[in-house]
């Protein structure tokens, strides 16, 4: 929690935008895993958090921009509470923590909104992304519940945007401190591979060192020697010798602050030569992408960059061929290169993609491609100092996309299929890096973490 001046600010700052009406920012409630007293993991509301900073189930934040009256809706808690959980700081006190002076049970928020309407004010909410929410503000608001995201608020979708987009010292400070507790993972996964070491033995070691940073993960950590797949949570195998290993994992810490780093290493102590050639591809792909950055261009513009770098490297090593501009208008990179080049990163791991990616990564400057491999890029706007990104390009040979593609002759003339075919069992490689753009340029988050290819062996071998 930061100091409560901060959290006062952000909320004028707000209302500044909106100009009338009433804010509702719902915080999230406790999610049983199998019956009511055993619950997940409870994960508050990234944006309740940014403009509230409590971090407990239950509660809910109205604020009033015309009578600049501010509450937090909650319950206090009973002494069955307290017997089972220790005694604990009134909401009274909590919410003067982060400076507001009232709190009113959570049961009176119903009729306050209803009030507000039959006022014919309006009331300003953000798309619910959870079933117990969505159900609430149908029954407060009078909404089919279908219908619920849908009439959310794109005035206050646009503020919120607006001001959680630029990261503050203090904010970067524990971003920071996110990337370097992520190093740790990633350094210890290094580290204890080893041939016939399961990926389960590695992605506990990664997450027990965010827990003992008294932090989590930011996302379900992707550990895997099947790299190919992009969103692979499988930890079953068996690490053997020939194989990579692509670590994409991250810690966030006790304010919710997240780091996404992905690094690829071999099994063994070293990379061999074919290894090497992709590797060095992407690696060369990702540090001229992360110089590239600064105020002003579009991302779009780097991950196209990016294409042309990764379409350049897999000519030279005759996979691909033909016009290097041409085959990246046409997409034919994306069988190799099938995502973007980055997202937004703050506290929520693809920073706001709650209230949609267009908001957050288009903001209406741009139209989104429906171009396979494009349509996936999450940020394509004009970069602001202040930005937190990912930078994260890859190569990836998918044998089933390899092999649809081919029996369709899709893209023939840029893409030479019996040569990509001999790398079906390759898997893949990702290289990602946090970085701030700042007035200058940029600041990559972190202490640096081994990516080298001769870094990367040292770290194999220590």
């Amino acid at each position: 929690m930061f100091d409560k001046n901060t959290y006062i600010e952000r909320r004028h700052r707000l209302q500044a935008q909106l100009g009338s009406g009433l804010i509702l920012l719902m915080g999230n409630q406790e999610s049983p895993m199998n019956f009511p007293d055993n619950a997940y993991h409870f994960r508050q509301d990234s944006q309740f958090l940014y403009f509230f900073g409590l971090d407990s189930p239950g509660l809910a934040g109205l604020i009033d921009v015309d009578e600049q009256k501010t509450a937090i809706y909650g319950d206090e808690l009973t002494m069955d509470h307290i017997v089972w959980m220790g005694p604990q700081p009134t909401l009274a006190e909590r919410a003067r923590r982060v400076g507001v002076g009232e709190t009113t049970p959570y049961g009176e928020l119903e009729g306050r909104l209803r009030e507000a309407l039959n006022q014919g004010r309006t009331v300003h909410f953000l798309p619910p992304y959870r079933a117990d929410n969505q159900i609430r503000l149908s029954q407060w608001m009078d909404i089919p519940i279908n219908a619920v995201k849908s009439r959310a608020s794109e005035a206050l979708i646009r503020a919120v945007v607006s001001l959680v987009s630029i990261k503050s010292p203090e904010e970067v400070a524990e971003m920071e401190k996110a990337v370097n507790i992520t190093r740790a993972m990633h350094l210890a996964a290094m580290r204890r591979a080893r041939p016939g070491i399961l990926e389960a033995e590695l992605a506990g070691i990664a997450e027990g060192i965010a827990l003992a940073a008294n932090g989590q993960l930011a996302y379900p950590a992707i550990l895997t020697v099947n790299g190919q797949t992009l969103h692979n949570h499988y930890h079953g195998n068996t690490l053997k010798e020939g194989q990579l290993v692509l670590g994409d994992f991250g810690a966030e810490t006790s304010t919710h602050y997240a780091g996404d780093i992905t690094r690829t290493f071999p099994v063994n102590k070293t990379f061999n030569t074919r290894q090497k050639e992709i590797y060095q591809i992407v690696l060369d792909t990702e540090v001229a992408c992360i110089k590239a950055l600064r105020p002003g261009i579009r991302y779009k513009d780097v991950h196209l960059s990016a294409a042309r770098m990764i379409t350049e490297g897999l000519k030279a090593l005759g996979i691909m061929k033909g016009d290097t501009e041409e085959s990246v208008q046409a997409g034919a990179h994306a069988l190799f290169f099938p995502h973007g080049l980055g997202h937004m990163l703050g506290m929520d791991v693809h920073d706001m993609e709650n209230l949609g990616e267009d908001y957050v990564g288009y903001a209406g400057e741009l139209e989104r491609s429906t171009q396979f491999g494009l349509k996936s890029l999450r940020l394509a706007r004009t970069l602001k100092p202040g930005f937190v990104l990912t930078v994260e390009p890859g190569i990836y040979f998918i044998p089933e996309l390899m092999d649809q593609w081919q029996e369709q002759r899709k893209h023939w003339e840029f893409i030479n299929y019996e040569k990509a075919q001999q790398y079906r069992n390759f898997s893949g490689v990702r290289i990602e890096d946090n970085v701030l753009i700042t007035e200058a340029g940029h600041q990559v988050l972190g202490k640096p973490i081994p990516k080298t290819i001769q870094d990367v062996e040292a770290e194999r071998q220590a």
